[in-house]
């Protein structure tokens, strides 16, 4: 079996849960001789003076080792007069980029028997036109958020319509861009409330709820000691960890924010932000706030750490805690990884998290207007290191049972085998006439 997968974003330096999502599903697909095929940008970023940076040239590419073959195709965000501050911020969360290659290469690749797109919008159209043009099935993954976003964040993937001008919205009809969700054979969500809305947007539509997975092997062996020697800042502080990319739905400023109050009760707390900055404007602020509020010795950015960096590993089997702060989380993968890794869970209470954390029993949630629950449910978790254990043992049984991306990436071939099977189903041999 041959898929495409189409990536609005692939660039290795600034990975994040949708990369490491695709990496763990094609490597479960060629565990089971299902050869997955990446449709990406070109690694020089997207035109238009987008500020997408070069992989690193030095460091084997992490979807090719995971049996994937790359395929590059030349993107653009299609407005003039957006500046580049807000091209940026845009295309951080998700930008609808436009293509003038990708429906060729699609339409060329031979043997294709699905195709399978991680992004809506022109792109997604483009993907969804190609496969209803060459008769295979069409599967849409919601990674980012469809209908299950916060205005907050709706607001900030808009193009401002001031001093702008889209002039991708021609191709965007013509590729069929606001008919992804409804024309697609499976959409496959991240968690149960994403699913619902769209059920009852496009009723009869085939709706999956399927979780992302992660190899849980590779959190076994300690790396403590790689993460100490990368960052001896952490040695002998209890170490608060956030893992995700430096952008403004992942708020990290909340938490630097919350750190006046943590350092109060806990002296020796550093909170260390792991991860890339995509919005280098957010990135600037951060410093501002860390600097004016005299932080500068209880937070560290360690900048953005390859997948599966050992490093990274040893951040997380040493953190006393792993916060995520943000403001939407469909699924939450570095919880998985956390859990994974041995590290206590507080999240905000938002429709990802909650599909993993039962608060109290496996992690807490939390919300961001109410900081003094965070606070005590953190002081909980510093102060009992019994009651730590619990939580960390309920969570990684969870992961050992539920989240095993082998595994789960057995049941999307076994989705793409039937969607095969219904679109192109053998014909019945007639009998011999007069039998």
């Amino acid at each position: 079996m041959k898929s495409a997968h189409i990536l609005r974003k692939y660039v290795p330096t600034e990975w994040g849960g949708t990369e490491t999502a695709m990496q763990h599903l094609a490597t479960g697909l060629s565990n089971r001789e299902v050869k997955s095929i990446v449709f990406c940008p070109e690694p020089q970023g997207v035109a238009n003076g987008s500020p997408s940076p070069n992989p690193q040239t030095d460091a084997p590419d992490p979807l090719t080792a995971a049996g994937c073959e790359l395929r590059r195709y030349r993107a653009c965000m299609p407005v003039w007069g957006l500046s580049k501050a807000k091209r940026q911020q845009v295309l951080s969360l998700g930008g609808n980029l436009h293509s003038f290659d990708l429906a060729g290469k699609l339409t060329r690749e031979p043997n294709l028997e699905v195709i399978h797109s991680h992004v809506t919008g022109r792109l997604g159209g483009i993907a969804r036109t190609i496969a209803r043009r060459r008769n295979i099935p069409f599967v849409l993954t919601i990674h980012g958020g469809a209908l299950d976003l916060s205005e907050q964040v709706r607001q900030s993937l808009q193009t401002p319509s001031r001093r702008t001008l889209e002039w991708g919205r021609i191709f965007g009809w013509w590729w069929g861009a606001r008919h992804v969700l409804s024309d697609a054979d499976l959409v496959i969500t991240c968690n149960v409330n994403e699913a619902d809305l769209i059920k009852e947007r496009y009723p009869g539509l085939r709706v999956i709820t399927h979780a992302h997975g992660i190899d849980f092997t590779k959190f076994q062996e300690d790396h403590r000691a790689l993460a100490r020697a990368a960052f001896p800042q952490i040695i002998g502080r209890q170490m608060l960890l956030c893992v995700a990319r430096i952008d403004v739905v992942k708020n990290q400023s909340w938490l630097v924010t919350q750190m006046a109050e943590i350092t109060k009760k806990h002296p020796e707390a550093l909170l260390v932000l792991a991860g890339a900055a995509t919005n280098q404007t957010y990135r600037e602020t951060l410093h501002q706030t860390i600097k004016a509020a005299g932080l500068e010795n209880a937070v560290l950015l360690t900048g953005g750490l390859p997948p599966g960096d050992p490093r990274l590993l040893g951040l997380l089997q040493e953190a006393r805690a792993m916060i995520l702060p943000s403001k939407a989380e469909p699924f939450g993968l570095v919880i998985l990884e956390a859990w994974a890794a041995g590290a206590p869970v507080l999240a905000t209470n938002t429709s990802g998290a909650r599909s993993l954390i039962e608060d109290g029993k496996n992690g807490w949630l939390f919300d961001l207007e109410n900081p003094e629950t965070f606070h005590a449910k953190l002081d909980r978790t510093l102060a009992d290191r019994e009651l730590a254990t619990s939580l960390t043992t309920a969570a990684t049984k969870r992961v050992r049972e539920k989240y095993d991306a082998n595994k789960l990436a057995g049941e999307i071939k076994d989705f793409y085998a039937q969607l095969i099977a219904d679109r192109h189903p053998k014909v019945a041999p007639q009998s011999p006439e007069g039998a």
